[in-house]
């Protein structure tokens, strides 16, 4: 079943740190996120594979954004 990882607010996409096909654990960090001149690490939220990324680094997002899919 796919999961979606959404922005938990807006930013921008420092850095990530996850390709397409990668295996990740719940709690993994996937990306950094700049959002108040803070870096927020985005976690995986169960165990799956990375089926697609939606952003790439330096990218500008919205708050509910969809940033990448698990599956």
């Amino acid at each position: 079943m796919a999961v979606q990882i959404l922005a938990p607010m807006p930013g921008t996409v420092i850095e990530i740190l996850v390709n397409v096909g990668d295996s990740v654990k719940k709690d993994d960090e996937l990306l950094i996120l700049e959002a108040m001149k803070m870096e927020n690490p985005i976690y995986a939220p169960d165990d799956g594979n990375v089926k697609e990324i939606m952003v790439k680094a330096k990218d500008s997002v919205e708050s509910d954004q969809v940033l990448m899919v698990l599956e």
